[in-house]
């Protein structure tokens, strides 16, 4: 995904990235180095050394950072990013799983009904258009089960609530 302009917001104290699917917000806290009150941010820009994947800032003291656009999505749960990274551990761990199985390629591919280029497709990390289904197959296969967990912080209880009280 490239960025098409980047801007500081000193007030909110984080970066405004503008992509083709919307804006972002970037803290920045969560840069290496932060700007701060004794050194402010002096410029920020998308960098087309990095592809526009990316944009870097310079701080007034002269330190320079960059923060790719997987970071910013990153930050921001982005759900696209965050189902191709699941679908990347998936097939990371089901290569793993294959290798040290000492199955080959050919009785794992019978086994799922298919043929072992299609299987090779299935193992290739960067593949993003495999079918899910077929990966857990492969996975089941291979003595694994997929667990789904929450990974949302828990939300915190209000306090001070006001009970409904009855009106006389």
């Amino acid at each position: 995904m490239k960025i098409q302009s980047v801007r500081a917001d000193n007030r909110h104290r984080r970066f405004e990235v503008t992509t083709r699917h919307g804006d972002l917000a970037f803290p920045y806290s969560l840069c290496a180095p932060a700007p701060s009150s004794s050194d402010r941010l002096a410029d920020v820009y998308v960098d087309p050394e990095l592809g526009k994947e990316a944009f870097t800032y310079r701080l007034a003291s002269g330190a320079e950072g960059s923060v790719h656009i997987d970071s910013v999505l990153d930050f921001n749960a982005d759900p696209g990013y965050l189902a191709e990274l699941e679908l990347y551990r998936l097939t990371v761990e089901a290569k793993a799983r294959l290798d040290a199985s000492g199955l080959s390629v050919r009785d794992v591919a019978q086994a799922l009904s298919t043929s072992p280029t299609q299987l090779y497709r299935l193992l290739d990390p960067t593949n993003y258009s495999k079918s899910a289904r077929q990966l857990l197959s492969l996975l089941a296969l291979l003595g694994a089960s997929v667990k789904i967990t929450d990974t949302r912080p828990a939300r915190r209880a209000r306090r001070g609530r006001r009970k409904d009280r009855a009106v006389a």
